[in-house]
């Protein structure tokens, strides 16, 4: 793995006047942006990815298109956890191929939806893979550690495409 150019792979949380957040988390994946791309679009690659430690995921739905919608089941491998699983879910904005993907996301609690923007640049190691969480609330944020989770995402990301 390389770091990316700031030499960390960094994740900063910005805060807004409504007390939702937003986090961005950057990572130096050493895979063309093609492949990358196809990791976040994928069935198969999501199922590797997109799981927090601790959880396995059942990929139900993945419409690869803009307007498309996805469902993700995050099921809690130990008894323990299993209160914290969960669906991730939401629908397909924008699509540019090897270069952006975005996407809203709907806990399925009530109003509670974010933007989620990921941005694929070319650098000299591979690509580097940005990844925007706008609208989520300052509570979920802190509470589930949201920002290490998709630092561990763009880990198991990496590891999944990574020659």
């Amino acid at each position: 793995m390389t770091d990316n150019p700031n030499g960390d792979d960094a994740a900063t949380t910005e805060n807004t006047a409504d007390e939702e957040r937003s986090i961005t988390v950057s990572r130096v994946i050493e895979a063309p942006p093609e492949r990358v791309y196809e990791a976040f679009l994928t069935p198969e690659d999501i199922a590797v990815w997109a799981p927090p430690d601790g959880f396995r995921a059942d990929v139900q739905e993945v419409e690869s298109e803009e307007g498309g919608s996805f469902r993700v089941e995050n099921n809690a491998e130990t008894e323990e956890m299993e209160q914290y699983s969960h669906t991730f879910q939401g629908t397909y904005q924008e699509l540019k191929p090897d270069e952006k993907i975005v996407w809203t996301e709907d806990s399925g609690e009530g109003d509670d939806h974010s933007t989620v923007t990921v941005t694929l640049d070319t650098v000299t190691d591979g690509t580097e893979v940005t990844l925007r969480l706008d609208g989520i609330s300052k509570d979920v944020a802190e509470e589930y550690g949201v920002a290490e989770a998709w630092e561990g995402t763009l880990e198991k990301l990496a590891g999944q495409v990574e020659d």
